[in-house]
């Protein structure tokens, strides 16, 4: 186990979801009193398939091309994501 890259991991991710529309998404499930521990589960569940995912295709990804062109590309997607958020928000 590499704890050092485990750490990392854990920090990056915790800070990158803080005020993020998932944690948005989880306060409002969690404001309406229902179930606090059917909605921390789903929610739990929902961002470990999702991070499954993101490894499954990141090291598959990388068995295809090198690191460096990995990061581009992420890059390049946060990029284009950002740009495509901001127009949708122009137009109204």
């Amino acid at each position: 186990m590499d704890w050092a890259l485990l750490l990392r991991t854990f920090g990056a991710v915790f800070l990158a979801e803080l005020g993020d529309k998932t944690q948005v998404a989880t306060f409002c499930f969690a404001a309406s009193g229902r179930s606090f521990w059917s909605v921390f589960l789903g929610s739990s569940l929902a961002l470990t398939a999702t991070s499954l995912l993101a490894c499954l295709l990141g090291s598959t990804l990388s068995r295809l091309l090198p690191l460096r062109w990995v990061h581009l590309v992420a890059g390049v997607l946060f990029v284009v994501l950002g740009v495509v958020f901001i127009l949708r928000n122009l137009r109204g």
